[in-house]
Formats: structure tokens, C-alpha cells, sequence
């Protein structure tokens, strides 16, 4: 069998760099000379296993206690009354940035320091509460949302994350009650995705008692007014075992009064406009040792574990801004009448409205299963958390342009405010993780954790005495799949109503690992080239989890007698129904010729148009 550490593709430069520190049970290897390894509970990464592990979706997790909710509700309406009586998003993104009095009020909030710890100054609250707070940004300023979100939920996240005592005790008062802002410094004008291959260098001191570090940073949030960043250069580490010398990346805490930091003038952008977004410089400055953020050499781990952690709180933050949309859209469709009917009475519109309410209900969902099963202690969410940014930051994309559409002439002028959200919305789909890389993301760590697992049963095979249980666990649940008389099975886990909607996500499921195996047998070690493919599966798996997340959270409220319960499980049937045919599509092109001729003719126009540096074909004047 084979490893995908072991391939040395520019894909897996890129995307497995990522997918390494994702996850540290990927590979699930037992030595029974040490103690077991706990077994990931990550319910998108078992189904490329073709193993139902439910415990993270269902029931549909709930653990907040009584105290949470209620304090989470007691700041509800200070934050809604902020936006409402203080903050003005069309000024703000005119004049391109936002006024110090709003972000004093901001302060005096607490928004800057949500979720640090109460005895340094913060709110202390958990994930589920912060997710709670950003729908409620998104619904009324992305680009606030920027500015709060580059501050701590990557800014200084890494000092919550990996900080020592000491670090936490110096720095976490100053984000929050000393008003000091806060930086997350990865991007480098030759290393987008690529954050491996950073060029900013740290260089340890004779003494040993600071780094020197020079190079330059791009596109930074907050990069104009922090005084404290997550910078992360390159740094020559020795292996204590061979002596040999290597190029690590490691994370540094810096201070802009450590001297020789500077930054370029405010970028000027397509939308966020009222963020600081500025190149940031690092001229010889000296970062004190203990400075340092993490483990030497360790730097490329910080930075893709503060970007998981955080990925969820987009969702949250874009099911508001989805939120906010339907509303305009719906009180539009209420009161305009054209040719003698309100616009809700017309199909068009009705499908429109109830296609933008299904996208908000399953973003929700995926958001707030993501953030409570953190807070419930997971550390098997990453998978999760990339399929939560890809889905919320394409549907945010396609409910607000639907709202325009809904509008018409009045959606696209600016007094309605959709089109500065529009604009706000188009940057998600790129940053904190481009949707394209996170695809291959999703595809290949799963595939990795399947491929570790067929290894183990191969393994298995070379020895079957001391091996049958696993071969005969496995043999009967690929011939049950195979003639559909076992596989998984939903349906102890959701409403009766949903029944036969459960039936046809576990086809889904059945089918996905199936086809993963497939593919994996087809392909080997030459599946990571494979991008549409790859993109397929990733497609599938995000209809996938969107099924399973809304059939969990509508079941609970028809449990609870929620009054909206109805009209949620009417959200996630729709929802089933569209996803599980694309779902199914998807995978059956992933294996099929007809699809693999396609694929071949896109990559051929492809390179055409690449080497005539576009459009390629006769023109008119000479037909």
C-alpha cells in the first residue's frame, strides 16, 4: 500500500502541508508497545473509511448550559442596539475606514476580547457564544467583522492557542482592556496558499537570546493599526539527532515597539472596505527568545491550527449576513406589486426566497454543530470546519445576489446596502484558506485517513489467523453495502417525518465510501493529481454533511416542540432532496469514463487557451 506522505507533488506541497497538522490521528496506527490512540470521532472523516461514526452530529449537540444561554442573550441586544444607534456601515465603507467612535463604543463592548479568559480582561465565553455574536456582526457590518475577526480570532488567537503562562499574563490584558489591536502576519506576495514557503527569515543572535527578523508581509487585516501580530518567517533549525540543518518556519509575538516594523498605505479593495488591510515591513528587528509562539520549527502548525479553529466562526458570521438578506428580500416580495400581485404570490419568487432560506438554515446548522462539539472537547473538527468555510462563503455569495434579483433596479443602487454586502462577500471565498485549496483539502485528508485504513487491512491479510475479526468486519460491510442490505443507517437518529430522507443520506454515505475505495484501488498514490476528481468528492462531501447536519438540528426542534419545527424539517427535506442528487451525481462521475473523457477535453482547452494567453478561435471577420 502506500502513504501520501510519501508523494512529492506540488498539491501535496500545497494542500498536504495543510492536512498534516489538521489532524494528528489521521493515520490511526496501533502500537501495542504504547498506550492505544483515541480514535477520531470526526463523522466526515470515518465516512471516507466507510465507518458511521455518529457521536458528533447526532444527537444534535447541545451543550450550553442554562448560564451560557442566559449570558449570551444578556449581550444580544447591547451588540444589536450598537449596530443600530452607533455603528453606520455605508459611512464606514465610504470613507474607508471606521471612525474612532465606533470603535471605542466596540471596545467598551467587549467585541475585541471575546473570548479571552475573564481574569485577563476578556468575556470569557466559549466558541458556541462567540459564533452567536458574529451572526450577529455579519447581519450588519463585514467589514467590522474584519476588523474584530483579524484581532482575535487569528490575531492573537495563537497566544490562546499555544501561549505560555508568561505570554498570556503580558499580552492577553493588553488586547483586551488596553485597546491595543491585534495581527495575524502569514501572507507573502510569493506564498498565497503556499504558506510553506514563506521568505521572511528570523535569525537567532550569537547570545541565543533573540531573533532578528527581516522580510515583508501582504494583504495583512489590521496591518496598519496593530501593535501586536502572529508574524511567522523561516528559521534555520538544527536536528538534535543528526546535526543536520533545515528550514522551519517558526511563529513569533511582535511588537511594533520592538522598532524596525512598518507598514504601506491602507490597500484600496474591491469590498471591506472600511478594514485596515495594509503590507506590513520587517527591517532588523529583534524579537526577544521567549517571543517565541509555540515550538521552534513549529511555526507552519500554529498558523494552520489557529486558521482551523477559527474557519467556523466565518460560518457563523455569513448565516447572519444570509439572515439579513432574506429579510430585505422578504420585505420586498410583501409589499411590491407588479401586474396587479404582490411579488410573494409569484413561483419565481417563492422558489427563490425558500432556496435562499434552505442555503441560511444549513450554514446555521454547520456552524453550530462545528462550534458545540469544540466546545464539547473535539479535536476532530477540521474536516468539518473546511466544509463549513467552503459552504457558507459560496451560499452567502449566491443568497445576496438572489436578494438583488428579488429587488431588481432597487437591489443594485446603493441606498438598499446589497451591493456594498455583495462586495463585502466576495473576499470569503479567498481568504483564510482559498474555497479551491480547501476542497483539495477536504478530499485528500480524508482520503489519507481511507487509505491508512486499507494499509491496516492488507496488513491484515498477510496474517488472517491472528486477524479475522477485522477481515470479516470488513468483508460483510462491503457485501451488505454492495447489495444494499446494510451500510449506514440513519434512521434511529432522526425524526419519523424524516425517514425516508434519512434513507437517502445513507445511500449517499454507502455510496461515498465506495467510491472513495474505488478510486483509491484506480488511482493509488496518483489520486492527489487528480483535481476535478478530487473536487467531486469534496462537492459530495459538503452536500453530505449538510444533509446530516440539518436532519439532526430539525429532528431536535420537533423533539423540543420548537415552534419553527415544522417549517425546519419542511428546510431540511428541500435541502435533501437537491443535495442527495448532486451528491449521488458527483460520485458517479467521479468513476465514470464519460466523465474522465470530459475531464480530459478541459484540460486540454485548458493549455490552449494558457499558451495563446486566451481566447483562441476564428474571429468574426473571418467566418
Amino acid at each position: 500500500m502506500w502513504k501520501l506522505k510519501s508523494l512529492k507533488s506540488p498539491v501535496q506541497t500545497i494542500v498536504l502541508r495543510r492536512l498534516s497538522v489538521g489532524d494528528s490521528r489521521l493515520s490511526q496506527k496501533h502500537d501495542s508497545k504504547k498506550s492505544p490512540v483515541k480514535q477520531n470521532e470526526s463523522f466526515m472523516a470515518n465516512i471516507f473509511r466507510r465507518s458511521f461514526v455518529p457521536k458528533q452530529v447526532f444527537p444534535y449537540p447541545d451543550v450550553l448550559s442554562l448560564e451560557e444561554k442566559e449570558s449570551t442573550g444578556s449581550l444580544i441586544d447591547p451588540f444589536e442596539r450598537f449596530f443600530s444607534d452607533i455603528n453606520d456601515a455605508a459611512k464606514s465603507d465610504q470613507a474607508g475606514k471606521t471612525d474612532e467612535k465606533t470603535l471605542s463604543a466596540l471596545w467598551e463592548l467587549g467585541a475585541f476580547a471575546i473570548q479571552v479568559p475573564e481574569n485577563f480582561g476578556g468575556l470569557g465565553l466559549n466558541n458556541t457564544q462567540y459564533g452567536r455574536l458574529c451572526e450577529i456582526v455579519g447581519a450588519n457590518d463585514l467589514a467590522l467583522g474584519i476588523t474584530i475577526g483579524a484581532h482575535q480570532s487569528i490575531g492573537f488567537k495563537g497566544i490562546l492557542l499555544y501561549g505560555t503562562p508568561e505570554q498570556k499574563e503580558k499580552y492577553l490584558p493588553k488586547v483586551s482592556t488596553e485597546r491595543v489591536y491585534a495581527a495575524f502576519a502569514l501572507t507573502e506576495p510569493s506564498s498565497g496558499s503556499d504558506a510553506g514557503s514563506i521568505r521572511s527569515r528570523a535569525v537567532k543572535s550569537a547570545d541565543q537570546k533573540y531573533y532578528v527578523l527581516n522580510g515583508s508581509k501582504i494583504w495583512i487585516s489590521n496591518g496598519g493599526i496593530a501593535d501586536i501580530m502572529t508574524v511567522f518567517a523561516q528559521t534555520e533549525i538544527v536536528d538534535p539527532k543528526t546535526g543536520e540543518k533545515k528550514d522551519k518556519v517558526t511563529a513569533f509575538i511582535v511588537e511594533r515597539s520592538f522598532g524596525g516594523v512598518t507598514n504601506g498605505a491602507p490597500e484600496k479593495k474591491m469590498g471591506i472596505r472600511a478594514s485596515n488591510t495594509t503590507e506590513v515591513y520587517f527591517e532588523d528587528v529583534k524579537i526577544p527568545i521567549e517571543n517565541i509562539l509555540g515550538e521552534e520549527g513549529g511555526g507552519f502548525k500554529v498558523a494552520m491550527n489557529i486558521l482551523n479553529n477559527g474557519r467556523f466562526g466565518m460560518g457563523a458570521t455569513l448565516s447572519g449576513t444570509m439572515q439579513k438578506c432574506i429579510e430585505i428580500a422578504t420585505s420586498h416580495a410583501n409589499s411590491r406589486v407588479q401586474f396587479g400581485q404582490k411579488l410573494k404570490n409569484y413561483g419565481s419568487i417563492q422558489e427563490k426566497l425558500a432556496q435562499m432560506s434552505i442555503l441560511q438554515y444549513a450554514t446555521e446548522s454547520m456552524a453550530f454543530t462545528i462550534s458545540q462539539n469544540m466546545d464539547g472537547g473535539s479535536q476532530d473538527y477540521h474536516l468539518e470546519a473546511a466544509i463549513s468555510k467552503i459552504y457558507a462563503s459560496e451560499n452567502a455569495w449566491y443568497v445576496c445576489d438572489e436578494a438583488i434579483q428579488i429587488l431588481g433596479g432597487m437591489g443594485f443602487m446603493v441606498e438598499t446596502g446589497l451591493e456594498r454586502v455583495l462586495r463585502d462577500l466576495r473576499i470569503f471565498r479567498i481568504f483564510e484558506g482559498t474555497n479551491d485549496i480547501l476542497r483539495l483539502f477536504v478530499a485528500l485528508t480524508g482520503i489519507q485517513f481511507a487509505g491508512s485504513h486499507l494499509k491496516e487491512l492488507q496488513s491484515a491479510f498477510k496474517n488472517p489467523a491472528t486477524n479475522l475479526g477485522l477481515i470479516f468486519k470488513e468483508a460483510s460491510k462491503r457485501a451488505a453495502s454492495k447489495v444494499g442490505l446494510g451500510g449506514s443507517d440513519l434512521s434511529s437518529h432522526v425524526a419519523p417525518e424524516l425517514q425516508p430522507y434519512a434513507k437517502q443520506t445513507a445511500e449517499c454515505i454507502d455510496l461515498f465510501g465506495q467510491t472513495v475505495e474505488e478510486l483509491l484501488l484506480r488511482y493509488n498514490k496518483n489520486i492527489v493529481n487528480e483535481q476535478i476528481i478530487l473536487n467531486q468528492l469534496a462537492n459530495a462531501a459538503i452536500d453530505i454533511y449538510a444533509m446530516v447536519v440539518t436532519q439532526s438540528r430539525s429532528s431536535r426542534a420537533l423533539q423540543l416542540d420548537l415552534p419553527s419545527a415544522q417549517h425546519e424539517l419542511n428546510l431540511t427535506k428541500a435541502l435533501t432532496i437537491q443535495a442527495s442528487e448532486r451528491a449521488i451525481k458527483n460520485l458517479k462521475n467521479a468513476t465514470s469514463s464519460h466523465n474522465r473523457d470530459l475531464t480530459e477535453k478541459m484540460s486540454t482547452i485548458a493549455q490552449t487557451v494558457c499558451e495563446k494567453n486566451g481566447v483562441y478561435s476564428t474571429g468574426v471577420i473571418d467566418i
